[in-house]
């Protein structure tokens, strides 16, 4: 499901069970977009490529993206944070 909002072509958020977006523009600090109905106040920059949280994420809860889980929270992340390597713990290449 992507959005119908006048940011649709500045981010993407593909499911509804998703945590995160994935900017496709540059955001700075302070920038809001709607996200399903909800104003987000970006509370970081967010470069090109990058995600942000749509809605809060405890630590220990899966990141969603594309429906997928792609990390765990290494520790509580609010609406509109910048999502990355410094919050998250990758699925990505670890051992089973």
């Amino acid at each position: 499901m992507m959005t119908t909002s006048p940011e649709a072509k500045k981010w993407l958020w593909l499911h509804k069970e998703d945590n995160v977006a994935v900017a496709l523009s540059d955001f700075a600090k302070g920038n809001a977009v709607q996200v399903d109905g909800s104003e987000i106040i970006l509370r970081d920059p967010v470069d090109y490529g990058h995600k942000f949280a749509v809605r809060d994420i405890r630590e220990g809860q899966p990141i969603i993206k594309y429906a997928e889980k792609i990390g765990i929270a290494a520790r509580n992340i609010m609406a509109g944070e910048h999502v990355h390597v410094h919050n998250v713990k990758s699925l990505r290449a670890r051992g089973r």
